[in-house]
């Protein structure tokens, strides 16, 4: 019979990413055979081992799904969020167990998939797979072009240099002092494009996030979802090889 780790296996039954699901078995959430499991080396047999999580039985989900939000601000990212605000799972009912891949965070709206597949999402996260992601950010002021060129280049964030990012002004209005400007990135840490603009002393008055990959929400209104057709989950997976 085939092995698998545990944590692999309780992502790809949509439980939570293969990193979370780490945290939930060190957390001692998980139960190999009634027994609590806090290693992260243990491999189980899912057809003859019973697996529970927080004491409910776990079983792979047999039908993949993978969705695309537009996120409005003022949801959460998160599937059970501690201080009981909001949360994008509010926002798109399937029976599916699924999970947010990434995050964005409060008051960023935009581009989000969700989906219960774990080799999906482990891979999606993954920073070695750089899908890009872009942003429309709307800043205080009006943008010089040296500022520019400093976001293309790299900009300096607590400890790390930014990799090269694509940066383009959409608009500026001197009336009301604001600049509107693209930004694609390939890396994702958090809150990055806010603390890219931080960086050349600009405010965020608004984030949103266009695009990720080849898949963008300018059809979709704020709040609405969609699931991804064959193709567009097809070219993901080949963005990521």
């Amino acid at each position: 019979m085939a092995q698998e780790r545990l944590q692999k296996y309780l992502a790809n039954c949509g439980i939570a990413s293969r990193r979370k699901c780490e945290e939930y078995i060190t957390q001692g959430k998980i139960k190999v055979n009634g027994k609590i499991v806090t290693e992260l080396g243990v491999k189980i047999e899912p057809e003859k081992d019973e697996i529970k999580f927080e004491n409910k039985v776990v079983k792979e989900n047999p039908k993949k799904v993978y969705i695309l939000l537009n996120k409005p601000i003022g949801y959460v990212t998160t599937v059970d969020d501690q201080f009981k605000r909001d949360t994008v799972l509010d926002l798109v009912k399937v029976k599916e167990r699924i999970v947010p891949v990434g995050r964005l965070d409060m008051y960023t709206s935009g581009a989000l998939i969700l989906s219960n597949d774990g080799e999906f999402i482990y891979k999606i996260t993954h920073p070695k797979h750089e899908i890009e992601k872009t942003y429309t950010v709307t800043v205080k002021g009006i943008v010089q072009k040296s500022e520019v060129e400093a976001l293309r280049k790299g900009v300096k964030i607590e400890e790390y240099t930014t990799s090269p990012a694509k940066v383009k002004i959409l608009k500026t209005d001197t009336e009301k002092d604001i600049s509107r400007l693209e930004i694609t990135i390939h890396e994702g840490k958090n809150r990055q494009v806010r603390k890219m603009c931080e960086a050349i002393e600009r405010k965020v008055l608004a984030l949103h996030r266009s695009k990720i990959g080849n898949l963008d929400v300018k059809n979709l209104e704020l709040g609405k979802w969609r699931f991804l057709t064959e193709k567009e989950v097809r070219l993901l997976n080949q963005t990521m090889h």
